[in-house]
């Protein structure tokens, strides 16, 4: 898994055109559509082994979003601070939208758990997949148009399509950017982690995630420490172990925690610092 972050990360080098990114002031250099693959048949899930990837945090991240949170806070309290930044940024502290210390507003789980009208997709698709049954839209989209503005950040890994065959659950991720260096290793892993909890709590069994791409880029001032770490050579992946006590989407709702997940056989090359553009 992580051979094929290595060639998009060479193909952004080598074919790659410069782009000044309007809302960070940065340039970066960019690639249209890129489509990675996940075999999650085995549990192994898509962890970085070139550098050290700090998946505790990107499952914190995404139960906070299987929660509907939209408080630093809320996150913090998971175990993970990789909101804090863009929450506490001064044009969205200056929004009419941000309402109090620490509010992300209507972003990611907020629209996946209470879209308009007190729609939750997240809810629709679980009940759907636990009865075994698969409409073809079983999607949940953290895209809404009419609220962009309501959030601090716009999702960038925005809308997750499931899919099921002969019992086996297949998963289809959309990101509309991806900050190659920084964020994709997290959203590697939280596509993984998506499909694989999903269906231990649906009763099925975890097949492919496509996690597809449309800009893929990496900044400026992330050339040198990524040069670096594409020197090292990629270990096998490892595998993610889930609580089987976890059995519901009630159980994810409430009690469970990252302590409840665990990844075994990660032999990993030294973490990597990268620059965080806000």
């Amino acid at each position: 898994m992580s051979q094929q972050y290595i060639d998009l990360v060479n193909r952004i080098i080598d074919t790659g055109k410069w782009v000044k990114n309007e809302r960070t002031g940065a340039r970066c250099l960019t690639v249209i559509d890129a489509n990675l693959e996940y075999d999650c048949r085995e549990g192994q899930i898509a962890l970085l082994t070139t550098k050290k990837a700090y998946w505790r945090k990107a499952v914190a991240e995404m139960l906070g979003y299987w929660r509907g949170y939209d408080n630093v806070a809320e996150f913090q309290a998971l175990g993970t601070d990789t909101w804090d930044a863009n929450a506490n940024a001064p044009i969205w502290k200056s929004s009419r939208f941000c309402r109090r210390p620490g509010d992300m507003s209507r972003v990611y789980g907020v629209q996946g758990r209470n879209w308009g009208h007190n729609v939750d997709q997240l809810k629709k698709v679980y009940e759907d997949l636990r009865k075994g049954l698969d409409d073809r839209g079983e999607i949940i989209t953290y895209w809404n148009p009419g609220e962009l503005n309501q959030g601090c950040l716009r999702p960038c890994l925005y809308q997750h399509i499931f899919s099921v065959l002969d019992g086996t659950l297949y998963l289809t991720s959309y990101q509309r950017s991806a900050d190659v260096p920084l964020g994709l290793g997290f959203n590697m892993i939280q596509v993984c982690w998506l499909l694989m909890v999903m269906a231990k709590i649906t009763g099925l069994k975890p097949g492919i995630a496509y996690h597809k791409i449309v800009n893929a880029h990496i900044y400026e001032n992330q050339m040198l420490p990524l040069r670096q770490q594409l020197s090292r050579k990629p270990f096998d992946p490892p595998s993610l172990i889930i609580n089987p006590k976890i059995e519901t989407l009630e159980d994810m709702d409430t009690w469970v925690t990252v302590d409840d997940f665990q990844v075994i056989n990660y032999q990993h090359h030294p973490a990597i610092a990268f620059e965080f553009s806000v």
